[in-house]
């Protein structure tokens, strides 16, 4: 399994550009997957750069409704317009940050190989997607920012829209996800449920950043859920949107089974055990 971080919030190597966004590649012996594509055309720019070839994609998932992780995704048809692009349904309504609208271009609705989903989805024996995520342990407090509009009123914002890769191959098993808005120990409660035991690996970001300073509550919340993690085999690959303070709390508790991700990071063998 071959992977790539195509955009991630800091620079790694390469020289590749960052911006407050997630997008991932993923090359497998059947394929050629893009998960989310950051919130511009820049990581376009970013692929080139590490030799991967977006013309080649066949799959892509949008993790979730927000620009900062599908702005991208209008650029990448321009250059490939066979690959089928799987969405949560919800994932095209109208979200917002405080004020701020952060939804998705509506023209994304529009494009003919757009598959819009209403919950879990098998796409083959390699590929399959779920969401439903409905627990609420160590919920991201950041969460309650956010929120859209439904019947014509702003309301807290469910997350309903948020779904999750699943790859499966002979030797590995990878979770995928961008935000983890729904907590990620409750991602992994659900992926428990439906796959049963728990992944080799999860690339996700962890929705803990916060531009002040933690309340105690939110540091223990984060101290909790690292201890919660680290009790699984799995290595979790995390970034965007966990934020450093998190990082800088969770990995004296995680040590080696949490990394830090950057823009340029790749794997030609993706190092899923620890």
């Amino acid at each position: 399994m071959k992977i790539a971080v195509l955009m991630e919030n800091t620079c790694g190597a390469r020289d590749c550009l960052s911006e407050h966004g997630l997008s991932v590649y993923v090359e497998t012996e059947h394929h050629k997957i893009l998960v989310d594509t950051g919130a511009s055309d820049a990581f376009l720019e970013n692929a080139k750069k590490l030799g991967v070839s977006l013309e080649e994609v066949d799959t892509v998932v949008l993790s979730h409704g927000h620009y900062d992780h599908s702005g991208g995704l209008l650029a990448f048809c321009e250059i490939n317009s066979a690959a089928r692009i799987y969405l949560q349904e919800s994932a095209l309504g109208d979200y917002y940050h405080d004020e701020r609208y952060i939804g998705v271009d509506k023209r994304i609705g529009m494009l003919p190989q757009v598959c819009r989903l209403h919950g879990d989805c098998v796409i083959d024996e390699e590929l399959s997607i779920f969401t439903n995520i409905c627990g609420r342990k160590f919920y991201p407090q950041s969460n309650l920012q956010l929120s859209r509009m439904a019947d014509g009123k702003r309301m807290q914002d469910r997350f309903d829209h948020e779904q999750c890769l699943v790859i499966r191959t002979q030797e590995h098993t990878v979770l995928l996800s961008g935000c983890a808005h729904n907590g990620i120990l409750n991602i992994l409660e659900r992926y428990e449920e439906v796959y049963g035991g728990m992944p080799d690996a999860v690339i996700s970001g962890f929705h803990m950043m916060k531009k002040t300073d933690y309340t105690p509550e939110e540091t223990r919340t984060i101290l909790d859920t690292a201890q919660e993690l680290k009790k699984w085999r799995t290595r979790f690959f995390t970034g965007h949107c966990t934020g450093q303070k998190a990082l800088d709390l969770m990995k004296p508790i995680m040590k080696e089974q949490l990394v830090q991700i950057h823009s340029g990071d790749m794997w030609e063998y993706f190092p899923v055990k620890q």
